[in-house]
């Protein structure tokens, strides 16, 4: 098919240009090829335009939009860039799926902001997930290395007001989010898993202090000073789980299911102590009236003080036990007879009966144990080794080489020290370790879980920590490139969120976030530009992206996802 030009001379002499719309058909019988006219366009220079445009457009709606643009320009196209798709179309499908979105927008209504701020705050919660940096990196990279629905380019400052806001409508948002999550996925409550870490900065001077809340808000400017529970600087000196006391540091608390969801995160001053965050952790989700709830903590909540807050409100809790204590409820416990039952995952447990109000479950692994064997030998190994030929020594050189032992938590256990200075190996402390190899106390207040469940629900507890490694090796929860306190709340909840989107990806998908994000991110978006415009493409997405889409129920993205005609 094509556009045949006939002329003719007309009575003035001058020659005039027609246009038809032609082919060519074969006649069999004559054994020629025919020209046959479709459609006559008149006159070249009276030719209708405007009506070609509307038959050129109507029957370039019949092709694939890019063919069309290609066939419809002079010239050829080129290609000019392709950035990674996959990863922010998953983390987008998701965001959707589980109405954050929407929660977003309703607390949005009535405010005068930017409408794009729902998107700003998906497009640096995708950069927690995809590729971590500071938010002045992450306007770049938003901008120029990746493709986000809704949102070409934005600038630093637009992430800093999307934070703010963020900060604002935080209580509000984790309500609703966890509401609409747990309904969405099916989750099971009844067990919430709650830990602490620590997070530094590289900086050698703490905050000054202000005046603060019991739950480690600070007061604003005017409060009547007895009002100040404490002063505090936010970023402060504590102890450090990072093994990094010498830098000023927050702590982050996170509440996960037993799915490994985690529902929210707080955090606060870096030297908040356990009490005060259990309180506050208990008012704030009393607020969302939330069925019965046993928590379950690590044995740094194992206070008196932090389990009396744990019952508050009817809940209950799971905390384990420090073994060496040295409490009478731990030698009561480990003293009991009674036979181990084999529950799942190489696990064995007992429950002993002491004078308490709370039950007592010891677990039993028979793997660790053998480890913790393995590695008391070696490090007694060692310490005979340090101490050989000592009581040649003198007193002065014995108490040296002591005092470096010392130092050294995992040799100075089986040190001992004789009344003549002498430095022996502790045999009666090694038979005493030998008795908690492979052991761990656990202490619950529910009367109606099995001792099987208390035991899985504490060895569940390490979704937690798993978490805690996300976030510090995958979102990059460190190091934190802000100074002022409401920035680095709000750098916390887009990690929060970003652990969110990408616990429910593993969930469904059966894969490591690091698995799926590398094969998301070979799935892009090709630019074209030619002289009748530009179009963005997807490249075809291959099997196993096929198959983490399928199972996370999101359409794959659309063939062309750009079309930009050139007027």
């Amino acid at each position: 098919m094509y556009v045949r030009t006939s002329s003719r001379r007309n009575k003035s002499g001058q020659v005039v240009r027609y246009l038809q719309l032609a082919h060519n058909e074969w006649d069999a019988k004559a054994g020629v090829s025919r020209t046959k006219v479709l459609h006559s366009f008149g006159r070249e220079d009276e030719i209708d335009r405007a009506a070609v445009e509307r038959l050129v457009a109507a029957l370039t709606r019949l092709l694939d939009p890019a063919r069309a643009a290609a066939l419809t320009g002079p010239a050829e196209l080129t290609f000019t860039e392709a950035r990674p798709l996959g990863g922010t179309h998953v983390l987008d499908g998701l965001w959707h799926r589980l109405g954050l979105d929407q929660v977003m927008r309703r607390q949005l209504a009535g405010r005068r902001l930017d409408p794009r701020v729902e998107r700003v705050l998906f497009a640096l919660v995708a950069n927690r997930a995809l590729d971590a940096s500071s938010k002045l990196a992450a306007a770049d990279w938003i901008t120029r290395d990746v493709h986000i629905e809704g949102l070409d380019a934005i600038d630093e400052q637009a992430c800093y007001r999307a934070m703010d806001w963020l900060l604002q409508i935080e209580p509000a948002l984790a309500k609703e989010a966890y509401f609409q999550v747990t309904d969405l996925l099916n989750l099971e409550v009844d067990l919430l898993f709650f830990d602490t870490t620590s997070t530094y900065f590289e900086t050698e001077e703490a905050d000054e202090p202000v005046p603060r809340d019991a739950h480690g808000e600070r007061l604003p400017e005017g409060t009547d000073p007895e009002l100040a529970v404490k002063e505090a600087g936010f970023r402060t000196f504590g102890k450090s789980k990072d093994s990094r006391d010498d830098l000023p540091q927050v702590v982050v608390g996170m509440a996960v299911t037993r799915d490994g969801i985690p529902v929210r995160v707080w955090s606060w001053p870096g030297n908040t102590t356990d009490t005060n965050l259990i309180r506050q952790v208990k008012d704030d989700l009393r607020e969302w009236s939330l069925s019965r709830i046993v928590w379950v903590a690590d044995r740094g909540f194992t206070s008196a003080a932090n389990r009396r807050a744990l019952m508050q409100a009817g809940g209950g809790y799971i905390i384990g036990e420090k073994l060496r204590s040295g409490s009478p409820e731990v030698k009561q416990a480990l003293s009991r007879p009674g036979r181990y039952a084999t529950v799942r995952d190489n696990l064995q447990v007992k429950e002993v009966n002491i004078d308490s109000d709370d039950r007592f479950v010891i677990c039993f692994n028979p793997e660790q144990a053998l480890r913790d064997a393995a590695i008391r030998e070696r490090m007694v190994t060692q310490l005979e080794e340090a101490i050989a030929g000592t009581d040649k020594l003198k007193a002065t050189e014995r108490a040296h080489l002591a005092g470096q032992l010392s130092t050294k938590p995992g040799l100075k256990r089986y040190l001992r020290t004789t009344p003549g200075g002498l430095l022996r190996i502790d045999k009666k402390k090694i038979a005493t370790e030998a008795n908690l190899d492979g052991k761990y106390l656990l202490r619950s207040s529910d009367p109606k879980l099995s001792a099987e469940d208390i035991a899985l629900g504490y060895k569940s507890l390490l979704e937690v920590e798993r978490g805690w490694r996300d976030m510090k090796q995958i979102l990059d929860l460190r190091p934190v490139y802000h100074r002022r306190e409401d920035r680095i709340r709000a750098h916390v909840l887009l990690c929060w969120l970003a652990l969110l989107l990408i616990r429910v990806a593993e969930n469904a998908t059966g894969q490591t976030w690091n698995r799926l994000r590398a094969e998301l991110q070979r799935l892009q978006a090709a630019t074209f530009t030619g002289h009748a415009g530009t179009y963005r493409q997807t490249t075809e997405p291959t099997k196993p992206q096929r198959d983490i889409l399928t199972a996370l129920d999101i359409p794959a993205p659309k063939k062309v996802i750009e079309l930009t005609a050139t007027l």
